[in-house]
């Protein structure tokens, strides 16, 4: 079935380590942005499966896509625009924005994307292997396929560009330092969303000490201070901070050392294992999906979800810190909006800091999952970094946009 054509069209493409999240917003008269779908290319490179979502969660296609065909993220977007052409004939696309990870330290907003600045994203793609590459493949494609399209970049790191100083350097050579060493920060918009969310859903905690919990198979956490980021678990790339799906997280670069020099592994070996072969995956031997790992009675599975919950509990005490205390806490992200039992282990676990569980409404999905006496809140918003992504693509071409859809 083929949706009614529309002329003034906001593409969003999200790149992921294992996924394509992709949308189409209609950009309309009164300064609005309707969505008119959604989808996501989940398990690339093992058991790929598409899947696209009308506002209103009806599906509007859906399949497995052929394994054996080692499928990436080039043959997925593929995939995604012969089926957004087959259910929107003639489309006319306005602009297309997309989630590019690293923006260094020249990109603090997003930008429209040249050949130079896409030259520039490119030589990021050391600090961020996993995401880089995939994040700039939509724009090269679309410089080919629709050269006339204005595309936007914007950049996880962006949100936390404010930090300060103190909180970005490392203990190296300051010279090291002033050449773009220093710990930058990821997951910037789902995390300014949230921010942008606080008002509405819990306005007397929007301008409090928050620390909000993005937990997927990439996760981190990031204070937030009055809705801006004040720190966060990630680093100079997103490999610090907690364990995730196949990322290690935070580790004694010492180790490293050991590897390269005593066990004789080269840089291409230790990145593989540090970004592909590590997190949970690594720790249980079974699956970097937490969904299969609470659903295991296999003790390294259990393990690889008490170090996950423990590294959790950790960081927020560090970040707690940082920000001189805390109001509330907010989840989000895949586990963090649907896993329950995580949630429920981090609140009790924060019990020393005032939080208090409500069961029955963490069992619910929340929104606010802290119980009516707790001292301290806690609440489940599910991100929308394709809404931050069209929001930035029309501010930057002109519009300041209103969601009157999500």
């Amino acid at each position: 079935m083929a949706l009614t054509t529309h002329s003034d069209l906001i593409a969003v493409a999200n790149a992921g380590s294992s996924s394509l999240k992709f949308s189409l917003y209609e950009w309309h008269e009164g300064n609005a942005l309707t969505l008119l779908m959604r989808g996501l290319v989940e398990g690339l490179g093992t058991a790929p499966h598409f899947v696209a979502k009308s506002p209103s969660g009806n599906i509007l296609g859906e399949r497995a896509l052929d394994p054996g065909a080692a499928l990436g993220h080039d043959a997925a977007l593929h995939h995604v625009i012969e089926f957004v052409r087959d259910l929107v004939p003639d489309i006319q696309l306005r602009g297309i924005g997309h989630r590019v990870v690293h923006g260094g330290l020249t990109h603090a907003q997003p930008v429209q994307v040249t050949p130079a600045v896409l030259e520039d994203l490119q030589a990021l793609s050391p600090l961020a292997p996993l995401h880089q590459p995939h994040n700039l493949s939509p724009i090269r494609l679309a410089f080919d396929a629709l050269p006339g399209v204005p595309q936007v970049a914007c950049f996880d790191t962006a949100f936390h560009r404010a930090h300060a100083e103190v909180a970005q350097m490392y203990a190296l050579p300051y010279a090291l330092h002033e050449s773009g060493v220093r710990r930058y920060g990821f997951h910037g918009l789902s995390y300014e969303y949230i921010a942008s969310r606080l008002p509405q859903v819990a306005p007397a905690l929007a301008q409090g000490k928050v620390i909000a919990l993005h937990l997927g198979n990439g996760a981190s956490l990031c204070a937030l201070e009055g809705g801006r980021s004040v720190d966060s678990t990630m680093g100079f790339t997103a490999l610090d901070g907690l364990p995730m799906g196949t990322r290690c997280g935070a580790v004694d670069p010492g180790v490293l050392l050991y590897l390269l020099q005593a066990k004789g592994m080269d840089a291409a070996q230790v990145e593989s294992m540090l970004y592909r072969e590590s997190g949970l995956l690594g720790v249980s031997g079974i699956s970097s999906d937490m969904r299969v790992l609470l659903a295991s009675d296999a003790p390294r599975a259990q393990l690889a979800v008490d170090l996950f919950v423990y590294r959790i509990l950790r960081e927020i005490g560090s970040l707690a810190a940082a920000l001189g205390g805390v109001d509330g806490i907010v989840f989000t992200g895949g586990i963090g909006e649907n896993a329950a039992d995580i949630r429920r282990r981090v609140v009790e676990g924060l019990a020393w800091l005032g939080f208090s569980l409500d069961s029955q409404a963490n069992g619910a999905g929340g929104p606010c999952i802290s119980a009516a006496g707790s001292a301290r809140a806690a609440w489940v918003i599910p991100t929308d970094e394709e809404w931050m992504i069209a929001s930035h693509t029309v501010q930057l071409l002109g519009v300041r946009p209103e969601q009157v859809s999500a």
